[in-house]
């Protein structure tokens, strides 16, 4: 995984890295027990604070998508967590938000909206959806 930090964008950088290890960890990238970089390592390599980074993995522990083991390291929580699960959940739903507003911008009707949906999940049948 490799996180880009931006000093221009006005997002503070102990958000930017949480925001990309979280986008990391919910598109598979980073894998249930997978150890993050160390908080040193990840500073040294960034030339950042390691409060910065700290700060990072603070929130991330905090919203239930890491789990810091005092001694060995920061590790990925599988997608059982209770927390990342909401924030996968979260996620679904503001995609489904996005299908509706645009199948009702193309005029669609419900019977052709769920006729649809039914045409993806059947294209994807090795998921829990089908």
């Amino acid at each position: 995984m490799k996180l880009i930090i931006s000093n221009i964008s006005g997002i503070p950088i102990y958000e930017q890295i949480k925001q990309q290890i979280k986008s990391a960890i919910m598109s598979g990238e980073l894998k249930e027990n997978e150890s993050l970089p160390s908080l040193r390592a990840l500073a040294g390599e960034l030339k950042i604070s390691v409060l910065t980074v700290t700060r990072a993995y603070t929130e991330l522990e905090q919203e239930g998508f890491v789990k810091n083991i005092q001694g060995r390291g920061c590790f990925v929580l599988g997608q059982g967590s209770e927390l990342l699960r909401e924030q996968l959940i979260r996620k679904a739903e503001n995609g489904i938000r996005e299908a509706i507003s645009a199948a009702r911008t193309a005029g669609l009707t419900r019977e052709e909206f769920f006729s649809l949906i039914n045409i993806l999940l059947e294209e994807n049948t090795d998921d829990k959806l089908s």
